[in-house]
């Protein structure tokens, strides 16, 4: 039960997690009474069939032992203090409060407070900050979270200027992006049967807060303005909507991993160097900036996209792959239930896991070149990201009756190719492959010849004279696509430097 709830609490934290906290404290001092356990998580409108309905389910009951009683209930009751900050708004009404201005009286020796509001806000603006503290626990969050992007709208334009109380302005605004991030989470449970339109107003919001809290956000700007095309589509009754909000899906999946790419350059060798000098477990330093990333408003944006992307499948009847980490493989088929049962395991030789749960937080075990799996983590994910940097095949489909086949496959040496948004298999035969390695290996290496392409006299060309004796087969797609595609695609005006320029341009007299 306790990797369970594990789970839920690193998918999405809610309100729930504070009642199952006091349910597991009240079920530990009554002596283990499961009957106790039940009874608060039912008295606070908690039931089974909740507790399965969680994207990450809790199906068991806890099991511990009276030996783990006093650490289970020091440990918990220092836990439920972090869950009721955070699910209380507690940050939220105190950077409020010190923005706003507050003056407290102090009683015996204690010194009274008092803060001054901060002059020079946009008018309206207390009123606003106002109606988030009010609306910060609704079950319906939509208000809520455009009242949040309002504010921090407003202050955007405050911090990005000098100001002798910037501090207290940039804490409200990392108080109100968390609440972003706790308001979606907290709907979550809301989504089971919701409509597309929904998830895309969702969606939407999100990648307006990501927008606030980044620079060189061009490309999220961009999404946002698709999405919300998309949900005009939607509303006119467009039948293409589906496969336009598909590629808007698939632009941001692409935003939010090269956004994460850049925060892991920008924070990872702070963090290498500070954990080296502080003395820090490997593991903890190495996982510094994911987890960065994770604590933000990026994750929930990117477990709201995988939760559509299903759903604009099914109505775009598009394919059966989601290719996370495109690397082309060989390897022996293993089945497993769970990646996490096997992390820990080395592969002698190599290996292509067909995994029926990856919940994202699992390592890639040692010798492992694929993982292949129905389930689908986020492109932020701990696993997702390994996948990528350690360049093993990493790809999720949506088809049982493919996964049946590789499953057949089990102990069979496979070729997995990923080509755009499919994946290629077939059986190798294992003497060729041993072959072709010994060849490899010890085999003199192939003669490449590389013939020059001669100046022919012109140094710029249109794309009508693009020829494989003067371009690249960039510039001549270009020129191939012209003709090829609706007259709503619009191809860039092209002209090329042709081969033999640069070395021309270069032994020119003047360049001597």
């Amino acid at each position: 039960m306790m990797e369970e709830w594990h789970q839920k609490l690193h998918n999405n934290t809610s309100p729930d997690d504070v009642i199952i906290c006091q349910a597991l404290i009240d079920y530990i001092k009554s002596d283990m009474d499961i009957s106790v356990y039940w009874n608060t998580l039912n008295t606070n409108g908690i039931t089974k069939e909740r507790l399965l309905s969680y994207d990450r389910a809790i199906h068991n009951e806890p099991k511990f032992s009276r030996d783990q009683k006093e650490g289970l209930l020091r440990d918990l009751g220092h836990y439920m203090r972090t869950l009721k900050a955070v699910h209380s708004g507690a940050d939220l009404e105190s950077a409020i409060s010190n923005c706003m201005g507050y003056v407290s009286e102090g009683k015996g020796f204690m010194v009274g407070v008092n803060i001054n509001p901060i002059s020079g806000l946009p008018s309206g603006f207390p009123e606003l900050l106002q109606f988030v503290l009010e609306h910060v626990e609704d079950k319906n969050v939509e208000p809520l979270l455009e009242g949040l992007l309002e504010a921090r709208a407003e202050l955007q334009p405050i911090i990005s200027k000098s100001n002798d109380r910037l501090k207290d302005l940039l804490f409200v605004d990392i108080a109100l992006d968390s609440t972003v991030r706790t308001a979606i989470e907290r709907s979550y449970e809301q989504l089971k049967n919701a409509k597309p339109e929904k998830i895309m107003h969702l969606i939407t919001l999100l990648l307006e807060n990501l927008i606030l809290s980044s620079d060189n956000n061009e490309d999220m700007i961009y999404c946002w303005k698709g999405w919300n095309r998309a949900l005009t589509m939607v509303k006119n009754g467009d039948n293409d909507w589906a496969l336009f909000a598909k590629s808007v899906l698939d632009r941001t999946r692409l935003a939010l991993a090269s956004k994460g790419e850049s925060y892991h350059q920008l924070l990872q060798p702070s963090a290498e160097y500070l954990g080296t000098l502080l003395g820090l477990d490997q593991w903890a330093v190495s996982i510094f900036t994911e987890e960065m990333i994770r604590s933000g408003s990026a994750a929930s944006l990117s477990s709201l996209v995988n939760r559509l992307d299903p759903i604009l499948r099914g109505v775009a009847n598009l394919g059966s792959w989601q290719v996370i980490s495109p690397v082309e493989a060989v390897g022996y088929v293993v089945v497993v239930d769970k990646l996490l049962s096997v992390q820990n395991e080395s592969y002698d030789v190599p290996t292509i896991l067909v995994a029926k749960t990856v919940s994202g937080e699992e390592e890639i075990p040692d010798g492992a070149v694929a993982v292949l799996t129905p389930d689908m983590p986020d492109v932020l994910s701990h696993v997702s990201v390994r996948a990528r940097n350690s360049k093993v095949c990493f790809a999720t489909c949506f088809d049982p009756d493919i996964l049946n086949d590789l499953r057949a496959k089990e102990g069979k040496l496979v070729s997995l190719k990923p080509i755009s948004a499919d994946v290629t298999y077939s059986e190798v035969n294992e003497e060729n492959l041993t072959r072709s390695s010994n060849l490899e290996e010890v085999g003199p290496s192939p003669t490449i010849q590389l013939v020059k392409k001669q100046f022919n006299g012109k140094y710029a060309i249109s794309s009508e004279e693009f020829t494989s004796e003067m371009v690249g087969a960039k510039s001549r797609n270009i020129a191939y696509l012209k003709g090829k595609v609706p007259s709503s695609v619009g191809i860039p005006t092209s002209v090329a430097l042709p081969f033999g320029v640069f070395e021309k341009v270069l032994s020119d007299e003047i360049n001597q």
